[in-house]
């Protein structure tokens, strides 16, 4: 018993070689489009390095089992005038090699195809004795089908088809079994099937004698999913499932909820439900950002869901702490980067952790009111040599050490940045202990990470040289590619599958969450080589074979027993569009007889769940607290403000109650931006340094002067090269006019003092105002 994916290895045969990584194969396309964008730069930026690799990997793995040859594309007759076309070929020529050698290094999909047709033609010189099935399958890629076609045809051969629609008439399987039916309808690939096998569909029998689940409901949904040219069909056999309506009706829910989170409290408060009356309930959808929702809603219950996808490895603990130390390893490291590293849970995992965030909190509060927008090791000692205790110097000279520390960020091997980012992360997890258990590969997060991270510097050498940022972004993509499951303890009867899951496993209640355009059935992916008709030229893969196999889940989930539809009318602020087979559904009903009262009572049952979540977020109203009025007692006012702080006395008192009653002061952003009031500051320290200048009596009002002025006041304050220009630019505009009416200004009067400040004593109250 083995999965269709592994077998090439339970059948393993010598003649086929161990299959090449395909990371190895990401890697090495890697280096060819390197050379290619270094040779061209303008047919790609090098930004895209990474993405071009995994698609040419992707539509070679596709090539490769559905038996297409780069001489098949590079027939493809485009009519370009443009040079498009003949620049995409300059990539695809990148794949020729890897058809070229032959058996001899394969890759997973070749292997697999060359296992199958080496099975295919043992059997059919001799046929095994024992029973051989396939179960399970749709036979939507090329070399599964060629496998179902074998096993077929053996005596003691049999196919399972999941889902296959016995109510479906001999006219829509004609349609379908033709050459040029759409791929879109679930039952498309069954029908390209029984046209190999050179049957029909009166050909394939119920393989147990058990009936389906709901068969009316089974009846509904197959007319209601009739392929788009004839859905005339519905005037004709509605009619006749009308008496069957209640009985395919009475057990679906629909909820049209008005936001995302109403729809996922409501899901959440059902799937509650089915917990306290002891029933299984599986929420199915490809939606990961309302899975997680619901998941969040139910811990208000502390129900904690059997999630069969787990936690993106990118999102979990380690994962998100080797993101962090490959960002720092990739540039000039900022204040945020710093606190976000220093404050991570696996970062510093000593007995000594508590020291280590007071800390991180002490060097914050510094960085606020001293930092700039680059941190440099000579911040973090200038910090270290204002404080006493000789922990903070050793605690400082970490982190220059193995954070601040300048690194090459041109060229290098890709396995040398595997070996430095692990040796980072090790360091910075185990502190200044460097002999301990390194917390970071523990667990199974953490033993999914170290995996990844081995992969990656086992097959590194495969790629060219690579900058920081490249690396940064190979990383990333490849974190992205794992999953966790983590062994907590989770509700046995409260689960949350996807659509693959969905196929083999059976509950009490089926919700099919986020029914809408996009999600059920999801976007095709955009695919920068071919479009539709090239690809059906080539003989590949269409987009709409995605969307059949996801209308084929749709057909078998929502024939179960007890099923709960479920969509939201509003996302991210716009509108949403309903699927396409929900809308199919509820338009085959609203205009059945009797079809219209049982949307209704659909929509009704749903409706009573959405005003239970809107009770249940309802907030009672309370008394609005009044304004504050603080009376301090006198000997703690204040005895002196300044003429600004008068402005703010009147507009705002509880500002000065907070600044010099309560001696409190805002926390300067962590962030330095340069904003307006950056540049204000920045041009009255331009103008400060010319009038000393000029005072000095050394330097006559000249352009060069002014410019010379600005220049180091930017050199030293504003940090963003961007920003330097641009206010460069600003000020050269207005130094001619600067210097030429500094002389008329010093014919007028010249200047006693850059600032001056003063203050003043109110007779009658004692109160002093100060100004400068």
């Amino acid at each position: 018993l083995s999965l269709i994916t592994e077998f090439g290895e339970s059948f393993a045969h010598g003649d086929v070689p161990e299959a090449v990584s395909s990371l190895r194969r990401r890697l090495e396309l890697s280096r060819l489009v390197t050379a290619l964008i270094d040779a061209e730069p303008d047919i790609a930026p090098r930004s895209s390095i990474f993405d071009l690799s995994a698609s040419l990997a992707a539509l070679m793995d596709e090539m490769h089992g559905e038996g297409v040859t780069p001489e098949a594309i590079g027939q493809i007759d485009t009519g370009d005038q443009s040079g498009h076309w003949s620049r995409i070929q300059r990539f695809l020529g990148l794949l020729k090699p890897y058809f070229e050698l032959g058996p001899d290094s394969p890759d997973i999909e070749t292997r697999q195809r060359l296992v199958i047709e080496h099975c295919a033609r043992l059997w059919a010189s001799r046929a095994p004795e024992n029973p051989i099935i396939l179960a399970g399958s749709t036979g939507s890629r090329g070399a599964t089908r060629l496998l179902m076609t074998a096993i077929a045809r053996l005596p003691q051969g049999a196919v399972i088809l999941p889902g296959f629609d016995f109510d479906q008439p001999q006219e829509v399987w004609d349609m379908l079994m033709s050459p040029d039916a759409t791929q879109d309808h679930p039952q498309y690939r069954y029908g390209a099937l029984l046209r190999e096998l050179d049957l029909t569909a009166s050909d394939v029998s119920r393989w147990r004698d058990a009936k389906p689940c709901n068969p009316a409901r089974a009846r509904l949904v197959s007319l209601a999913l009739r392929p788009a040219p004839i859905t005339d069909q519905w005037m004709r056999d509605a009619p006749g499932l009308v008496a069957e309506i209640p009985q395919a009706t009475g057990d679906m829910s629909l909820i049209e909820a008005p936001a995302p989170r109403a729809e996922a409290l409501a899901i959440a408060m059902r799937l509650r439900q089915a917990a306290e009356d002891g029933e299984s309930a599986a929420l199915i959808t490809p939606d990961r950002t309302l899975s997680r929702r619901v998941t969040a809603a139910l811990e208000r219950w502390r129900i904690r869901p059997d999630d069969s996808a787990g936690v993106p490895l990118h999102q979990s603990a380690p994962g998100r702490f080797l993101r962090h130390v490959s960002e720092l390893l990739s540039g000039p490291v900022d204040a945020a980067l710093l606190l976000t590293v220093l404050k991570h849970p696996l970062c510093f995992r000593t007995p000594e952790r508590g020291e280590h965030l007071r800390l991180t909190r002490e060097l914050e509060l510094y960085i606020r009111r001293k930092g700039s927008a680059v941190l440099s090791a000579d911040i973090v000692r200038d910090w270290a040599s204002r404080r006493e205790e000789p922990i903070a110097q050793s605690w400082a000279a970490w982190i220059g050490q193995h954070i601040l520390t300048s690194r090459p960020p041109g060229p290098m091997p890709a396995t040398d940045r595997v070996t430095v980012l692990v040796a980072t992360a090790e360091a910075l997890s185990n502190g200044t202990d460097a002999v301990q258990t390194c917390a970071l590969w523990q667990g199974e997060a953490g033993a999914e990470a170290r995996r990844c991270v081995s992969n990656l510097l086992q097959n590194a050498d495969a790629a060219a040289p690579l900058g920081a940022r490249d690396f940064a972004q190979l990383f990333y993509a490849e974190l992205s590619q794992g999953s966790v499951r983590q062994s907590v303890e989770v509700h046995p009867d409260i689960l949350i599958w996807g659509t693959l899951e969905a196929r083999v496993q059976g509950v009490d209640l089926l919700i099919l969450g986020g029914l809408n355009e996009g999600v059920w059935p999801e976007e095709p992916a955009q695919d920068p080589w071919m479009n539709r008709t090239m690809r059906r030229t080539a003989g590949l893969l269409l987009p709409d074979r995605r969307i059949g196999l996801s209308a084929h889940d749709f057909q078998q989930a929502v024939c179960h027993n007890s099923i709960w539809l479920t969509r939201s009318v509003r996302s991210d602020d716009a509108q949403t569009v309903p699927s396409r087979w929900l809308g199919r559904l509820k338009n085959l009903l609203s205009g059945m007889e009797r079809g219209e009262k049982a949307l209704q009572e659909m929509c009704d049952r749903g409706s009573h769940w959405l005003d239970l979540a809107n009770k249940l977020e309802s907030v009672q109203p309370v008394p609005k607290a009044a304004r504050p009025s603080p009376a301090p007692p006198v000997h703690v006012r204040p005895r002196q403000l300044s003429v600004s702080d008068v402005r703010s006395l009147l507009r705002d008192p509880y500002a000065i109650y907070a600044k010099h009653v309560l001696k409190l002061r805002s926390l300067d952003p962590l962030l330095q931006r340069p904003d307006a009031r950056l540049r204000g500051t920045v041009l009255h320290s331009v103008m400060e340094r010319l009038v000393a200048d000029l005072m000095s009596g050394s330097s006559a009002p000249t352009v060069e002067l002014v410019l010379k002025c600005t220049k180091d006041v930017l050199d030293v304050s504003v940090p963003w090269a961007g920003a330097r220009i641009s206010w460069m630019a600003r000020m050269a505009r207005v130094a001619d006019w600067i210097a030429r009416t500094e002389d008329a200004r010093r014919a007028r009067a010249l200047p006693a003092r850059l600032e001056a400040t003063g203050k003043i004593e109110l007779e009658e109250t004692g109160f002093v105002l100060t100004a400068k």
